[in-house]
């Protein structure tokens, strides 16, 4: 038996500890993880700001959507596999455990290796559909970092996907190392690169790719010290039985990743038509657009990195029938989640200027159009933490059409929709106000279907005991 691996799932501190414990365990370091994450992109995009000016921050939230799809291949794979691994261990199926891991890891490898080599290929085609024009100067910055950026993209998959795996074999701490390590070192990097040697936008590009690089290096090392089983290369095949169910589990963080990024380049499009047409012109939109997703990134961050701390959590307990402990988990993780949101929201509301400042300055109407986006666009903002929450918890309990109506809900069903429709009757103002009405509806859903699930668990708790006696 590996140190610090259970004979049996009864021994498992996960079916067993106070939840409050258990969330804090796992949850702070997965926060903290996301947070530095996005602190990152944060402060890539200050320095691009302050270095590079508007241009540099409308080109970076043209190229954005390539990372939101990178990122939810790497879930496809990183949440799937964490959720069955965590299942049968719960259930004391340590070689299907085995399976899952071996498949997971593989699987990514290629899916990044693929979509690093196509993103590059097509980058023209790329930054041009994300919403820049080919004529303009925006295009010609966003050609340049995605060229330098999709280097990094297959190890940043890898090393997301490793790092939640790594989590679910009980060492939340290392995981954490792997995402901390690579977002320090991206800041010192943006620091050196576009400071003092002067490399302006290529600069971040190349400070992003390095610590991707770097991060995928740590994961690499947890390896040979897998606590569950070991883990040897010759076994790094991909089950395709296992593959599909792990896919099945991540299909819905998947989704709702892919939505994110189809709703980013329609965003990004009818902010550059409408805001044409409008007094601001299309490249203020764009840039004001781009701070404040980079913005939200820190309050979605703490909520999608509370929900992967949950993850083993509700997907153990499942697999052992302590259905109360599985419902105990995510009202905690709600009641955590909505309060940050609500912060978040205050923050916005009562300080927009001060906040669209730190990503460096702009004319008038560039802040008229800035405190507008974050008053209005953002308005209900705290709705959003509850829906990484929510399908984190369908995919780790085996949910999984569930959790794909709620990931494609608020983006699919609503935003885009909304996005569409609006503008044709209000103009620039109607891209505004699409999100509040999207959070608000997708809020709903969401509480609803969780309140249904919960009946059913209730349902299964009687037949559950009958059997055990």
């Amino acid at each position: 038996m590996k140190q610090g691996s259970y004979t049996h799932a009864a021994d498992n501190p996960l079916g067993s500890a106070p939840l409050a414990t258990l969330i804090a365990r796992f949850s702070i370091p997965a926060i903290i993880s996301m947070l530095i994450g996005a602190a990152y992109n944060v402060t890539d995009q200050i320095f691009i700001g302050h270095v590079v000016g508007m241009l540099g921050n409308a080109a970076t939230n043209v190229v954005f959507p390539t990372v939101t799809l990178t990122t939810g291949l790497s879930m496809l794979f990183g949440i799937g596999t964490a959720a069955n691994f965590s299942i049968s261990q719960g259930a004391d199926e340590l070689d299907e455990a085995r399976k899952y891991v071996h498949t997971g890891l593989t699987g990514v490898i290629i899916a990044g290796l693929v979509t690093g080599i196509l993103l590059f290929l097509l980058r023209f085609k790329v930054v041009a559909v994300c919403g820049a024009d080919p004529d303009g100067m925006v295009y010609d910055y966003a050609v340049s970092y995605l060229s330098i950026t999709t280097i990094g993209l297959p190890f940043h998959m890898f090393s997301h996907t490793a790092s939640t795996i790594i989590r679910a074999d009980g060492s939340p701490n290392y995981s954490m190392i792997c995402t901390v390590s690579g977002a320090v070192l991206n800041v010192f990097l943006d620091w050196l690169f576009m400071f003092p040697l002067g490399m302006g936008l290529v600069g971040a590009a190349v400070a992003t790719s390095v610590s991707q690089i770097f991060s995928f290096l740590l994961a690499i090392l947890y390896l040979p010290r897998f606590k569950a089983f070991d883990i040897k290369i010759i076994d790094m095949k991909v089950s395709l039985p296992h593959l599909k169910r792990s896919m099945s589990a991540g299909i819905p963080n998947f989704c709702n990743h892919m939505l994110m990024m189809c709703t980013a380049i329609v965003l990004n499009n009818v902010l550059s038509s409408y805001g044409a047409a409008s007094i601001y012109g299309p490249d203020i939109p764009l840039a004001v657009a781009g701070i404040a997703q980079k913005t939200n990134m820190i309050m979605v961050s703490f909520a999608v990195g509370l929900a992967q701390g949950c993850q083993p959590i509700w997907g153990f307990n499942l697999g052992a029938k302590k259905y109360d402990r599985v419902k105990g988990t995510y009202w905690r993780a709600f009641g955590a989640a909505f309060t940050v949101g609500v912060l978040f929201f205050i923050a916005l509301q009562t300080c927009p200027r001060q906040i669209i400042s730190i990503f460096g300055t702009g004319s008038d109407l560039y802040y008229e159009f800035a405190e507008k986006y974050l008053k209005i666009y953002m308005l209900l903002v705290f709705f959003q933490n509850i829906q990484p929450v929510t399908i984190n918890y369908f995919s780790a309990t085996g949910n999984h059409r569930q959790g794909l109506l709620v990931s494609l809900s608020r983006q699919g069903l609503f935003l885009i929709p909304l996005l569409i429709i609006l503008p044709k009757f209000f103009g620039i103002n109607g891209v505004l106000a699409a999100s509040p009405i999207a959070d608000t509806m997708a809020f709903i859903m969401s509480v609803s279907m969780v309140l249904l699930s919960f009946r059913r668990l209730q349902e299964l708790s009687p037949k559950d005991q009958n059997r055990k006696g």
